[in-house]
């Protein structure tokens, strides 16, 4: 998961990213009943096993930068991959997932 494109982060920096960037999605690749359970308010749902079919709901965000979680950071992982492979150019991953996020959940 080595790339140029890619920041992996702590939910400390992350907190801080999205505070400080307006324009950042933040994309959970987790499951709709984890998502439900708590997410990081403001995040996009799209399951890692669903990333594929639906690039298109993506691809305005290839030159944005894009936060990307999961429960403990190894389904994040692929769908990371992913989207390097796929030329977008501002990747953050949020070590550890959401398990180690401390801050506010929003409930599905």
């Amino acid at each position: 998961m080595s790339s140029s494109n890619l920041s992996s982060m702590k939910a400390e920096e992350a907190y801080k990213l999205i505070i400080e960037n307006k324009k950042l999605l933040i994309l959970d690749v987790r499951t709709k009943e984890e998502y439900e359970k708590g997410h990081i308010p403001g995040a996009k749902l799209i399951p890692v096993q669903a990333l594929s079919a639906r690039m298109d709901e993506l691809y305005e965000y290839q030159d944005s930068p894009i936060l990307v979680y999961c429960e403990t950071g190894r389904r994040s992982s692929f769908a990371v991959n992913y989207l390097i492979e796929n030329d977008f150019t501002e990747i953050y991953h949020l070590d550890r997932g959401i398990v180690a996020w401390k801050y506010d959940r929003a409930l599905g």
